[in-house]
């Protein structure tokens, strides 16, 4: 699918002479399924290809048609036969941001226009597919209420020049989340989705980012403003030259958009036509190695545990921010896949091992796919609505970056406060502790150590979860879980005057330690404060931001 493809109709398209029989010729020449039009503030280019259809069309009832007519209407019915049109618009906001707007071809026409004034678009430019259109609707409200006239709300070209996830646009950082994880907004279409590494855009807002919990579906669109690519600069693409693969059981609107709601981000994949079967979907995700929200298991064998890991990992996810596992694999991606035996069984079984082992109920999608000639098991986990979730009645698991282990106390009251609040939403931010911290912020991963006190020869800790703000007290080293066990064995190595301790400093921030984990790096870090000195413990990648970043990449890390 090319989900932007800009027409005659926008004003600034770059092919007088193109018609709408044209793109169509094109987009089959491309092999593409579904395509939308989606010109500047206006749905004319596709209300304009309709129009022409039912002027040909009443030519044929009246028997007018000239050969040519006749020629021209066999053509759309071939055409689209084999590709659907939806109709849209790409939507100029205040600031300049730009959305699409996509919907489905039973959606009239006066419909979508009404839609356009509802946003603010002069009724007097209504049919001009100009970028600029004066004061218009905000970004939220314009995600809004495409959402509710049931369209599809995209961030056109997130990340890029109009894209609200742009780099280096002068908008607080708050503003940026809720441009990027608004529950009305579906997808993100990006310019860099088939590209690998932990700074594209797909990987950063993969739901690992304490501050971008939702996982955000990413495709990719050609934004063509003409047919074929401009040979003198190459970036200036053409019909389906950017397009993105889909896996839907049937073409349709109502597809789509069940995928876009979905939590199964393995059914779309930058299209590349000469090299489609080189995305493995899996093994991209055993790039990115285990994480808050995903992890790895060879088998789920019951001698050994393996099975009981996989119950309380799937626990674990539906109580933290959900996630997805699979089973077959080793998370060195480096090593081969295992695989599972018996796959439909074993998928069986681990239904009726999760129906059985964690209350209350949870709906989760057990699935298998393809990697390396082997076939593996996934499970896809919400965020669970009703936790605290546990296993075997009585044993609550929660995730700690890419570790699973049971939650002590105040975690379960945190869950249970969690589950009683009402949510609007199926995907809520978790509550942040605020901080009477003035200036540079902490980084947004790991844990810090905010007091201790001996009771009867136990030292017992108060550790900060440095992601969701959660206090956990009462916490002994013998206790603690493997990230907190870590940060109080050197909590404790550290002199009584940190004035002492070896750091390499920038300004007021400071680098204590630094070590790699598998593919990730991890930090102890030391901030300066009024009060003395905070220094945070297991700090990873996704928790580094601001001046921590400059801080981190003048170490070379």
């Amino acid at each position: 699918m090319d989900l932007h493809l800009h027409t005659p109709a926008s004003s600034d398209y770059q092919g007088p002479d193109v018609t709408y029989l044209d793109i169509l010729r094109r987009s089959e020449a491309r092999g593409l399924d579904i395509i939308a039009f989606t010109d500047h503030n206006t749905v004319a280019g596709y209300r304009q290809m309709m129009e022409e259809i039912q002027q040909l069309e009443m030519l044929e009832s009246l028997n007018r048609l000239t050969e040519d007519e006749r020629s021209r209407l066999e053509e759309y019915r071939r055409l689209l036969q084999k590709v659907t049109v939806f109709p849209g618009f790409e939507f100029t906001a205040t600031l300049g941001f730009h959305i699409l707007g996509i919907f489905t071809p039973e959606k009239s026409v006066r419909e979508i226009e009404h839609l356009l004034l509802s946003l603010n678009i002069p009724s007097e430019q209504l049919d001009d597919g100009s970028v600029t259109v004066g004061a218009t609707a905000d970004v939220l409200t314009a995600y809004r209420l495409i959402d509710e006239a049931g369209g599809l709300a995209i961030a056109a070209h997130a990340n890029s020049t109009h894209g609200v996830a742009m780099r280096g646009f002068g908008f607080g950082g708050q503003t940026k989340i809720a441009y990027t994880q608004d529950s009305h907004l579906h997808a993100l279409e990006v310019t860099d989705l088939g590209l690998k590494g932990r700074r594209t855009t797909a990987a950063f807002f993969n739901g690992t980012k304490p501050e971008y919990p939702r996982r955000m579906h990413c495709i990719q669109g050609s934004d063509a403003h003409r047919i074929r690519t401009d040979p003198q600069n190459k970036k200036n693409l053409g019909v389906g030259d950017r397009a993105t693969q889909v896996m839907l059981p049937e073409v349709s609107f109502q597809a789509l958009k069940e995928l876009f709601i979905s939590n199964d981000f393995a059914l779309t994949r930058p299209h590349w036509p000469a090299a489609e079967e080189d995305f493995d979907f899996i093994q991209r995700a055993r790039e990115d190695g285990p994480s808050i929200n995903q992890d790895f298991h060879e088998s789920m064998t019951v001698r050994g545990g393996r099975l009981y890991k996989i119950i309380a990992d799937v626990c674990a996810f539906a109580n933290s921010n959900g996630g997805t596992l699979y089973i077959g694999l080793p998370a060195e991606a480096k090593k081969d896949p295992v695989g599972v035996s018996k796959a439909k069984a074993s998928v069986d079984q681990l239904h009726r091992e999760l129906s059985k082992r964690i209350s209350p109920a949870l709906d989760v999608q057990v699935d298998t796919m393809e990697t390396r000639g082997k076939t593996v098991i996934r499970v896809i986990i919400p965020l669970g609505g009703d936790p605290p979730y546990a296993v075997d009645d009585n044993k609550v698991y929660v995730r700690d970056e890419a570790e699973t282990g049971l939650a002590v106390r105040d975690e379960i009251v945190n869950l249970v406060h969690r589950g009683r609040r009402v949510k609007t939403e199926v995907r809520e931010k978790p509550e942040v502790i605020e901080e009477p911290l003035v200036g540079i912020q902490h980084p947004r991963t790991g844990v810090e150590i905010v007091g201790s006190e001996e009771r009867n020869g136990i030292q017992y800790y108060t550790m900060r979860d440095l992601r969701n703000g959660n206090v956990v007290k009462n916490v002994t080293q013998s206790s603690a879980r493997r990230l907190w066990h870590y940060a109080i064995s050197e909590f404790r190595k550290l002199p009584d005057d940190l004035k002492s301790a070896k750091v390499t400093w920038r300004g007021d921030l400071g680098v204590l330690k630094e070590q790699k984990r598998g593919t990730r790096m991890r930090y102890d870090l030391i901030q300066k404060v009024a009060q003395g000195h905070r220094v945070y413990f297991g700090v990873t990648e996704d928790g580094i931001h601001g001046d921590w970043k400059a801080l981190v990449e003048s170490e070379g890390g």
